[in-house]
């Protein structure tokens, strides 16, 4: 295992250490990331409601009622906060996890960055 310290990707904490192949964590908030995502993730360019860039590990905040279907609870309110989230290259843009409802998809358009 290398020696070698990472910025972190959340905080941006210059001692994120290697804690497998590829695979690092913070000690400050104990965000783990793989380089490998991350370099993917960079090409990625989400903006949210009010224009701002969105990153991985940032949180949000929904600014409109969104209906969810076949889930518990009819739609997500507005004003709910998510935290984490993950960028990808698709239509609902954003991956988390909201309490209540489980791992999701959002479309960065209807969050705002906390």
């Amino acid at each position: 295992m290398s020696e070698e310290m990472q910025k972190c990707p959340s905080c941006e904490s210059p001692y994120g250490y290697q804690s497998g192949d590829n695979q690092y964590t913070c000690p400050d908030c104990s965000f783990e990331w793989n380089l490998a995502d991350i370099a993917n993730a960079e090409q990625l360019v989400a903006l949210d409601a009010n224009g701002a860039r969105l990153q991985n590990g940032d949180s949000v905040v929904v600014v409109k009622d969104l209906p969810v279907k076949g889930a518990p609870k009819p739609v997500i309110k507005a004003g709910t906060k998510v935290k984490n989230i993950r960028l990808n290259d698709s239509d609902h843009n954003i991956d988390c996890k909201i309490d209540g409802f489980g791992a999701m998809g959002l479309k960065s358009q209807f969050v705002k960055k906390a």
